[in-house]
């Protein structure tokens, strides 16, 4: 992970991210912790020696190693996987999400990302970064606080010539109000947050005069009045606090300041795009549903549907 962040921090001294190089280098120093199988993980990656590097990142599998090479051993060390799918080396990871899925459903109302400073919040182990730089972005940096999330994308560094995808362990509030970025994503990310309207203004305070917003968040069916605060659990996660209608978060980014809002698709999401697998043998969206009725959580809320919003900052 350590060298990701130090690979990340020598090419922040120059380029657009310069003016924010000191803040970044303290915020990190004070936030990021040592994980408990820091040794073990470590021990992971110092043991992947590529004989040559390699990647392809305009692809639904994104491809990355050289295809005669196995790293199967350091990979599985690295479980769960969630976000993917990825082939690395010989190695086909069937991720936990097809964020591909998700990836051409955004794709359809944002298909070119050429020359632009990108930032994506919450980004997991980096597969939708990967696909950013595909679709053209300039730089695509990534936050995600999760540590075996970003061990996993140092490995897949390790295997991919040099790029400008960067993954940060850190959360949005840790970053300064960067004014900087073409487009940013929020995937998944809202509903975890105890102040969504904080995480909005956050997501304002990132982008550039006339940037792009592409929010993904768990909605629920209603009218600007309505939202869902789960009385302790939804789906098994803890960490849900407020799931809005697509009105009420509509007037939510209005209030901010956002301008040419809208909501361009609404997904119930499927046992196919979310499912366990080989890669990820935990508890998946089939085990959070009402076993008679999977149309209900099991703790009897409406199932997860999911809606992408796109919104500028004036």
């Amino acid at each position: 992970m350590q060298p990701e962040i130090d690979r990340f921090l020598a090419d922040a001294k120059s380029g657009p991210l310069e003016p924010f190089h000191d803040a970044l280098r303290d915020v990190l120093a004070v936030e990021v912790r040592d994980h408990g199988r820091k040794e073990e993980w470590d021990a992971v990656l110092a043991s992947v020696t590529p004989e040559k590097r390699f990647a392809e990142f305009n692809q639904d599998t994104v491809q990355i190693g050289n295809p005669e090479e196995n790293f199967e051993v350091a990979l599985r060390q690295l479980l769960p996987w969630r976000k993917g799918p990825f082939q690395v080396g010989d190695t086909f990871i069937n991720t936990e999400w097809r964020s591909d899925w998700k990836w051409q459903r955004i794709r359809e109302h944002v298909p070119d990302l050429s020359d632009q400073l990108v930032l994506d919040i919450g980004c997991g182990n980096g597969y939708h970064l990967f696909r950013m730089l595909g679709d053209g972005a300039k730089m695509a940096l990534g936050i995600d606080p999760t540590i075996l999330f970003n061990y996993q994308f140092t490995l897949l560094q390790k295997l991919c010539p040099e790029n400008r995808a960067y993954l940060l362990p850190l959360k949005s509030e840790h970053l300064p109000a960067f004014n900087l970025f073409d487009t940013v994503f929020s995937l998944g990310v809202l509903y975890h947050r105890r102040s969504p309207l904080d995480h909005l203004q956050e997501l304002f305070s990132f982008l550039k005069p006339g940037g792009q917003l592409v929010l993904e968040t768990l909605v629920i069916e209603g009218d600007v009045r309505t939202a869902l605060i789960p009385e302790d659990r939804y789906a098994k996660m803890g960490n849900v606090w407020f799931i809005p209608s697509t009105d009420l978060l509509e007037v939510m980014l209005d209030r901010l300041g956002f301008k040419d809002i809208e909501t361009v698709d609404i997904n119930v999401t499927s046992l196919e795009e979310q499912r366990a697998t080989d890669w990820m043998q935990f508890q998946s969206l089939i085990d959070y549903l009402d076993p008679e009725d999977k149309s209900l959580t099991i703790e009897g809320y409406p199932a997860p549907t999911r809606a992408i919003l796109l919104a500028k900052k004036p």
